[in-house]
């Protein structure tokens, strides 16, 4: 499909990932339409003038919570395609504010494909699904024992182990109300393509960063806490579970793989969106230093019973029958030679500049989560998907981001 003179309907167009793919449809000649809420101060989403394209693209206001705001919509666009991307998307809130998690995410989901059936509109709609779907990835025995002793039933039990590269056929374990929220979407969509012929797509795609990724997502977090360390205005890191893998992506590649799915993907069908590659939440801490201007020599619990010498050694050994990218300290982690828990309190990461203090804080670990995602992409990239940004290139573009003052407070 060539975008050029498309028109386009995003929902969620203010958001990060939003954003994003409204400058990239712009770049191939889309006529892009954004639904947003009211402002009562009439002013312009932060991340559209980040990405300078507040002038370029139609903003229509609307609410997933009404219909009628929906189908005015519809009218306006006449979409040739729809990218449901608004959510309530921070897993943390969903803990607080369930309800209003399922509200957003379900209802608004809803009345998104309702309006279209109703008005008769027959465009293709891509939905953002989300790796936390999967929840609780099984990747070894040992893990498997003491998923069993913590949370003494997991359904549906594991037909092998491990369960990694997770595939789009691995079982849906959700580990939050957000996950919950998004697995009704993800099968709400295949269903109005079953019942009602709506050419749905679902991308479940894995946790994608860069520069202006929200301050509450890990990531962004850990990134403008180093700038703020960078700059003096903080003397140590504050984190929680430092020990969870995560798939991470450059928003750029997620993007891409959006208008792929939408150009190629099979109606009434799911793809994993990701990189083929995991890394913890230490790791992203401990190469942001680097990338940041500190030589990292080791890494040790506060009470000093877990010394890690040179933990940022880069290997590509296989790990689940799949070669990528990975520290020592990744590998460890990996293989449970090494475990963190709340017990050992922080870390001290000895660098070229002086000892760098991580505290763990219990409010930051979530009352359940999900240990391991790691994507199997096999399926989207017979479609020609291809990942073009590594680990580094993601923390380097949100470092940058947090050189500005502004953006760090």
């Amino acid at each position: 499909m060539s975008w050029e003179k498309k028109s386009v309907l995003i929902t969620g167009i203010s958001g990060f990932v939003g954003s994003y793919l409204a400058e990239e449809l712009l770049k191939r000649g889309a006529n892009v339409y954004g639904i947003i809420r009211r402002r009562a101060d009439g002013s312009k989403p932060k991340n559209l003038i980040e990405r300078g394209i507040c002038e370029d693209v139609t903003l229509l206001e609307g609410d997933l919570q009404d219909i009628a705001s929906l189908a005015n919509a519809l009218d306006t666009a006449k979409p040739d395609a729809v990218f449901h991307l608004a959510a309530q998307s921070f897993v943390a809130r969903s803990f607080q504010a369930p309800i209003e998690t399922e509200q957003y995410n379900c209802v608004g989901t809803a009345n998104l494909l309702e309006a279209i059936r109703v008005k008769n509109y027959d465009p293709v709609v891509v939905f953002a699904g989300s790796s936390e779907e999967y929840g609780l990835v099984v990747f070894s025995k040992m893990q498997y024992e003491q998923l069993k002793k913590k949370y003494h039933t997991i359904f549906p039990e594991p037909v092998s182990i491990p369960e990694v590269p997770i595939a789009e056929t691995n079982p849906l374990r959700p580990m939050s109300p957000y996950a919950v929220s998004k697995i009704y979407g993800d099968f709400l969509m295949r269903d109005y393509y079953h019942s009602f012929g709506i050419k749905t797509v679902v991308s479940r795609a894995f946790n994608h960063e860069g520069a202006g990724r929200g301050p509450v997502f890990v990531t962004s977090e850990i990134t403008r806490q180093v700038m703020r360390l960078r700059f003096g205005e903080a003397d140590r890191l504050v984190i929680g579970d430092v020990s969870s893998f995560r798939d991470w992506s450059h928003v750029k590649d997620i993007v891409n793989g959006y208008l792929l799915l939408a150009e190629k993907g099979s109606h009434g069908d799911v793809y994993n969106q990701g990189s083929m590659r995991m890394n913890s939440v230490l790791s992203y801490i401990l190469l942001s230093l680097e990338e940041a201007g500190w030589k990292v020599y080791a890494v040790e619990t506060l009470n000093g019973e877990k010394r890690i010498e040179n933990p940022t050694d880069i290997s590509n050994a296989p790990f689940f029958g799949v070669s990528f990218e990975k520290t020592r300290v990744d590998e460890m982690l990996l293989s449970g030679e090494l475990s963190y828990s709340l017990a050992d309190r922080g870390l001290i990461v000895y660098t070229d500049k002086g000892e760098i203090t991580i505290d763990f804080d219990e409010k930051r670990f979530r009352p359940s989560d999900v240990p391991v995602l790691m994507a199997d992409t096999s399926k989207i990239k017979k479609l020609g998907f291809d990942v073009k940004y590594t680990v580094k290139d993601i923390i380097r573009d949100q470092l940058n981001y947090y050189l500005s003052a502004e953006n760090r407070a």
